[in-house]
């Protein structure tokens, strides 16, 4: 393939946001190598030198296509999986080869010299909500009152303290399979026996309270470009949490008022990120009130929606326009 200018692309299998970007950047003639960090070591191959100066220059490989690392100009970093190794290896074995292909391979492709989309650390930074709650407050965002805490009695004492319903929601996307159903884990309003149950002693949990919703919005920031829909349920599980039954969702096309742009602007900054996808809820006084923001989150639904050019502004960044 011809590497020059090409763009590295890091994700899983299974990916429908990372295929409208890869789209988008073939129909621009723009080279594109994709690959998952599963793929090594055994099937994906690296070789690479350093001389001096002159940087890191050398290959990646699949039994396909070989990639130039010296002609990567950027890298989207969406949601790549572990690397994988043989089931004959020992746990040992396992574990010590997937310590030395983090710092090794990984660590060569975190010193490529070129932009991230976003940059791995960062975002791994900013997955944490403590964290991004207290960057919102800071750069001037209303946030709700929240409580992180594993004591059922400080979880009464917020609750009488709020005066409002409670919403629990988990730390990171719960996922799995109960009696051969899929399942998840959805933001939840809590009755008061709940706020008391002995389970909020086994580990963290985050409580906030219930911010009166008019709808919600979606808000896709790349670079300096804002992307805003508003997300309408019409449900009662979606009206809690939206994520829990798209097909009860409307949406439309809608501007941030000029203090949250700015306030999503300076996070941005403070969090060294060039993407996010932020969540808000609208109250019907027109109040924003920021939730969350995701630092590799999907967009494809909002763009498919409402035809916002998403894709177009991360493609835009990828070949070097706006910096972040």
């Amino acid at each position: 393939m011809a590497t020059a200018d090409a763009v590295l692309v890091l994700t899983g299998a299974f990916d429908p946001t990372a295929d409208l970007v890869i789209e988008e950047l073939n129909r621009r003639g723009t080279p594109v190598f994709r690959a998952d960090t599963a793929w090594f070591p055994s099937r994906l191959a690296l070789a690479a030198s350093l001389d001096g100066a002159a940087g890191w220059g050398g290959t990646l490989a699949t039994e396909r296509r070989v990639l130039d690392l010296s002609a990567v100009r950027s890298v989207y970093y969406r949601r790549p999986t572990a690397p994988e190794f043989p089931e004959s290896m020992s746990a040992e074995a396992r574990s010590v080869a997937s310590a030395e292909a983090r710092r090794g391979f990984g660590g060569l492709l975190s010193a490529l010299p070129c932009r991230w989309l976003p940059p791995p650390g960062r975002a791994a930074d900013a997955e944490y909500k403590p964290f991004q709650l207290r960057v919102a407050a800071e750069s001037g965002l209303r946030v709700p009152r929240t409580l992180i805490t594993n004591s059922r009695e400080a979880a009464r004492g917020f609750a009488a303290a709020v005066g409002t319903p409670v919403i629990y929601k988990p730390f990171t996307p719960i996922r799995g399979t109960l009696d051969g159903r899929s399942v998840a884990v959805y933001a939840s309003v809590l009755a008061a026996d709940d706020i008391g149950d002995p389970s909020i002693a086994t580990t963290a949990h985050l409580f906030q309270e219930w911010v009166p919703k008019a709808y919600e919005v979606r808000l896709t920031a790349v670079g300096r470009q804002l992307f805003a829909a508003e997300i309408h349920a019409n449900s009662a599980s979606s009206k809690v949490d939206w994520r829990s039954d798209y097909d009860n969702l409307t949406y439309r096309i809608c501007e941030p008022p000029a203090a949250v742009a700015q306030g999503i602007r300076r996070m941005l900054d403070q969090l060294a990120l060039p993407y996010g996808a932020f969540d808000f809820v609208v109250s019907p006084s027109g109040e924003w009130t920021f939730l969350e923001v995701n630092p590799n989150g999907q967009y494809g639904f909002i763009e498919q929606a409402t035809g916002l050019r998403i894709t177009a502004a991360i493609c835009d960044y990828l070949e070097g326009g706006e910096p972040a």
